[in-house]
């Protein structure tokens, strides 16, 4: 049923960038290059596609990425979306005009990096050269998850090409945010920074839109390049822990655990209760560095860390004494299996088996460590708080019932849960997760499903549902069930648009052409 699908879905929208699954039509954006054909190169491979890919391999050849002087091509989409679907294309087939053309795009993107601190500009006309602000309150800016998630893709370019401007703009990046005073944030980067300067705009915290990706991009910019960069590593793990310490709360009756996003420096900072989907991609990500890291021997690695917080702000410290209380592979581990509990039932709590985009959960619910400190001096009965499975709640809606309401009730076809599940599967072997999974898959059927696709729904508590003309990806559906060989985690990466990119090392000789440390 996948490759049909796919085919149906080349049929009726190639060359043009998605496909509009209620009107069989199709849009042009995201730049008009054919978004959807890069975006699915890697899926056509995976799914030995032949036919397909080859009819994509000769639109690929043409492409030129002209764009009207009147128009300009976001960075962070184009970045991860066009280049990450060219780059993982080459990465699988060896065909060299995918990396030709993922490098001629860089190119012509890279003035979005001519900015004094080094921060990449929110976007570019990659035919005329001219990049363009991102205003906000007047104030030229940058979020969080627009200039950091590039790395990986542009790390990889580098060592595929032998060009080394890309890894340098990807690590000037890198360098700017390290070297920010985030001591009243626990050690985590706030959302909105200056671009002139490469100073943070402001003072929230999330995992969720506007973060997500730049914190998922730590952890997996460190296992792409070998294991090597102790810097990312050691912001990872301050990220980790504030989140894990200060903005993982549960709610009190059913135990669900969420991340919040947090206002203000600490302690007096103040938390937001909507609980995201973007958010999703954490319990995945948090049991992916279980598996990657030696998180009960971190000194192995070169990493003290407990001396992590030590330029931090006394509620900054206070932090690393909570968790040395505990193995730090175990509240990784508890963290990934609560939160992918949490994500999963937002889904099974639904009359259409679908999640919302956004819930908002009751103010009644009480933090996750502190819950924890609790469990940990009664004595260590049972399973810890928020870490077990939760019940689904249907027929009944509310506060009262499910301990959230909805706040935005439509489901996009985002694919930051089922990335979960298909990483807590991989890295568990726990049947759970694909159950979960599977459940998924036959809500998305049952309520999403279309004559040419899948199309995002806009209500997830009304049944029959009724449909939005728009249609995202569905990879890690399919590798969810497939067979361990495809795509090892061990082996490779898989950026935030789930182009898969193989894990390297750079060479002496490399480091010193491009500048490594």
């Amino acid at each position: 049923m996948a490759a049909r699908l796919v085919k149906q879905e080349f049929d009726v929208a190639a060359p043009h960038d998605e496909l509009l699954p209620v009107s069989r039509g199709h849009i042009d954006n995201f730049n008009g290059w054919g978004v959807t054909l890069h975006d699915s190169l890697d899926t056509m491979l995976l799914m030995n596609l032949t036919d397909i890919y080859r009819r994509a391999y000769e639109q690929v050849e043409q492409a030129d990425f002209w764009l009207h002087p009147g128009r300009k091509a976001p960075f962070f989409e184009t970045a991860i979306r066009h280049v990450g679907g060219l780059l993982s294309a080459y990465a699988i087939s060896g065909d060299a005009i995918m990396l030709e053309k993922a490098d001629l795009l860089a190119r012509k993107l890279s003035p979005v990096f001519n900015t004094e601190s080094g921060l990449p500009q929110y976007s570019v006309n990659p035919s005329t050269s001219v990049p363009s602000p991102c205003v906000v309150s007047d104030r030229k800016t940058v979020c969080l998850a627009e200039v950091a998630s590039c790395q990986p893709e542009y790390s990889y370019l580098s060592k595929a090409t032998g060009h080394g401007d890309h890894v340098r703009h990807a690590n000037k990046v890198w360098h700017v945010l390290q070297n920010a005073d985030v001591s009243n944030f626990g050690g985590m980067l706030p959302t909105d920074w200056r671009v002139k300067t490469g100073v943070p705009n402001d003072e929230k915290l999330t995992a969720g839109a506007q973060g997500d990706s730049a914190h998922e991009y730590l952890l997996k910019q460190y296992i792409l390049t070998g294991k090597t960069d102790k810097a990312l590593l050691e912001m990872y793990l301050r990220m980790t822990t504030h989140m894990i310490t200060r903005m993982l709360w549960m709610t009190p009756k059913r135990k669900i655990l969420f991340p919040v996003a947090t206002r203000g420096v600490l302690p007096k900072d103040i938390r937001e209760r909507t609980f995201e989907h973007l958010a999703c991609f954490l319990p995945g990500l948090l049991a992916l560095g279980v598996q990657h890291l030696p998180l009960d021997d971190l000194a192995s690695v070169g990493v003290d860390f407990q001396a992590l917080g030590n330029d931090l702000s006394p509620a900054g410290q206070a932090e690393y004494e909570l968790v040395s209380h505990y193995k730090l592979s175990d509240l990784h581990r508890w963290a990934a299996a609560g939160l992918g509990e949490a994500c999963a039932v937002m889904y099974a709590d639904q009359p259409t088996g679908l999640a919302p985009d956004e819930a908002q959960m009751t103010r009644t619910a009480v933090r996750w460590i502190d819950q924890l400190e609790a469990w940990r001096q009664g004595g260590n009965a049972g399973t810890p708080p928020g870490v077990g499975p939760v019940i689904p709640v249907r027929g009944k809606a509310g506060f009262e019932f499910h301990e959230y309401e909805l706040k935005r009730f439509v489901y996009e076809l985002r694919p930051e849960t089922i990335e979960s599940m298909f990483v807590l599967w991989r890295t568990t072997r726990d049947e759970r997760w694909r159950v979960h999974g599977w459940n998924m898959f036959q809500a998305i059927v049952r309520s999403a499903r279309k004559d040419t696709g899948y199309a995002s729904v806009l209500n997830v508590e009304e049944w029959p549902p009724s449909h939005k003309d728009s249609m995202p990806r569905l990879k890690y559906l399919y590798l969810l069930f497939s067979g361990e060989e495809l795509v090892p985690l061990d082996k490779w990466v898989f950026n935030t648009e789930a182009h898969p990119m193989p894990v390297f090392m750079w060479t002496a000789e490399e480091k010193a052409k491009f500048g490594l440390q």
